[in-house]
């Protein structure tokens, strides 16, 4: 995740704009996010007038509120050390005899791990007057130093409080006093046709100011971060934009600038995201006390259920959470759920989406029990699940199977019935029983449904194949209809919905 650079853009102002530029320019408001003795709760002051659709008076500036949020704005350089590896690939050579007595101890030198130092460049937010700074996670990731520059050009050494890869967020701090925090906003209220303000350093060319509007809210599924939830913005945000301020008319925080996307360009493309403050404050107040950011855990790999699934599943829309995978000893394995289960409603609440759910539990606390409405086998029923602390995190395998005699199956689909050795090559238990896929032709209808090579076929319309002759078998009876197939994915299983041609 890296922030593209770009080209200037101006922003033309149409007709019906003049209104809210006169209100933005006289909100500019007090002080706030002071944080409180006794609990490092950042506080929320009371925001300005919001006078979005005041239209009485006409300014063509934005001076005031930028002159009221722009102190808060830091720049935050961070350095790491990075050990590169030897020549391993030289081995031969390094330990041949005849060359080691021509050059001797320089093969030696070859062989040592070397260092280099690898520099970053970011931007903050203060958000206390006694030295706490919010940031992007990727600006400050391994640092072994970290400085941090104000609006009046001073430096000084920060130390990292806390950060939430997750999230993408990041808490360094200054021994510092009498700081100007910025105000601490309301991204709930946020919405599409605001005025947003990005406020930054890009490219480490000093303090810029660029605008916008909100193109959308409650962005999320892009595979940027774990938990999405972005605010997303045509204000230009660039290389050294990150962890910087997303503002609103009034000057108040509405967002950490996180990303953009750069359709390969390595440029802004008026497409930027940022972490809405609400999320942002959650974590903030949690590194600060704690040091980390801790999240309820239930246990289960959740998926869309898109209108193929929705077809296949006989629901009567793309609605709820598709539960993929359930982890061994979870709450949710503890509380019956399991794989093809579809969660409808969360504490009698509806569930739009699967990324409702996500972000729902995320912001709970180990020790909640929740209530859960499930659709099993298109029967409906209630489950109870006590929340606990998430386990630690297996480090993920990426392999690739053997190659093996494979039977042609669907249109650019191979596949063969799944050997103990391929399993094992897979990271996969020696029993797993199923069919692997071991070609996948580009631009397909599996290939567009997200199938890849690798991928092992555990069930097709909920029934367990174990062999390539039953996967052939099953695939030819459902071929006039939408195919749902139950796989695993580099150790992770999922449905993956095939159209009907």
């Amino acid at each position: 995740m890296s922030n593209g650079g770009m080209s200037k853009r101006t922003l033309q102002a149409p007709v019906w704009f003049a209104g809210l530029i006169v209100a933005a320019a006289l909100a500019i408001g007090g002080l706030a996010g002071q944080m409180v003795k006794g609990g490092p709760v950042f506080t929320v002051a009371a925001a300005g007038p919001d006078n979005r659709t005041d239209a009485a008076g006409v300014s063509a500036t934005f001076a005031p509120v930028v002159r009221s949020a722009a102190p808060s704005v830091v720049n935050v350089w961070a350095s790491k050390v990075v050990r590169s590896q030897g020549a391993e690939s030289l081995e031969p050579l390094l330990k041949d005899p005849f060359l080691r007595h021509f050059f001797g101890d320089m093969f030696g030198q070859l062989q040592q791990p070397r260092e280099r130092r690898e520099r970053s460049l970011g931007s903050g937010v203060i958000v206390s007057s006694d030295g706490y700074i919010l940031t992007n996670y990727h600006v400050v990731e391994g640092a072994t130093a970290v400085k941090v520059s104000l609006n009046d050009r001073r430096e000084f050494t920060a130390r990292v409080i806390g950060t939430d890869s997750k999230t993408d967020l990041a808490v360094v701090k200054i021994d510092q006093k009498d700081l100007q925090p910025i105000r601490l906003g309301d991204s709930s209220k946020v919405e599409v046709g605001d005025i947003a303000l990005a406020i930054g350093d890009p490219f480490g060319i000093g303090r810029t100011v660029t605008m916008g509007v909100v193109s959308a809210v409650g962005r999320g599924g892009l595979g940027i971060e774990e938990y999405e939830d972005f605010i997303q913005t045509d204000a230009a945000i660039n290389p050294g934009n990150s962890g910087g301020a997303l503002i609103n008319a009034n000057g108040d925080l509405i967002g950490v600038n996180t990303a953009i996307l750069s359709a390969g360009s390595g440029g802004n493309q008026g497409i930027g995201f940022a972490v809405p403050v609400n999320m942002a404050r959650d974590a903030m107040d949690q590194i600060v006390r704690n040091g980390k950011v801790s999240r309820a855990y239930l246990g289960v790999v959740i998926q869309e259920v898109t209108p193929d699934l929705a077809t296949a599943f006989k629901l009567k829309g793309p609605q709820g959470a598709l539960i993929g995978q359930v982890a061994k000893d979870s709450p949710a394995e503890k509380a019956g759920l399991r794989a093809g289960d579809i969660v409808t409603q969360l504490d009698g609440n509806p569930l739009n989406d699967s990324r409702t759910l996500q972000l729902a539990i995320a912001q709970m606390k180990p020790g909640r029990t929740i209530r859960l409405t499930v659709l099993s086998d298109g029967k409906q029923h209630e489950v109870s699940a006590p929340l606990t602390e998430p386990p630690v995190e297996p480090k993920e395998h990426e392999s690739t199977p053997s190659q093996s005699p494979a039977a042609q199956i669907l249109d650019g689909v191979e596949a063969a019935t799944l050997t103990a050795n391929i399993a094992r090559e897979l990271q996969l238990p020696a029993d797993t029983k199923g069919v692997v896929l071991t070609g996948v032709a580009p631009g397909t209808s599996a290939a567009q449904a997200g199938l890849s090579r690798g991928d092992v076929v555990l069930e097709v319309n909920r029934k367990p194949v174990s062999t390539v002759e039953q996967f052939d078998k099953l695939m030819r009876e459902g071929a006039k209809q939408t195919i749902v197939l139950f796989i695993n994915h580099g150790g992770r299983t999922s449905y993956v919905a095939i159209p009907a041609p």
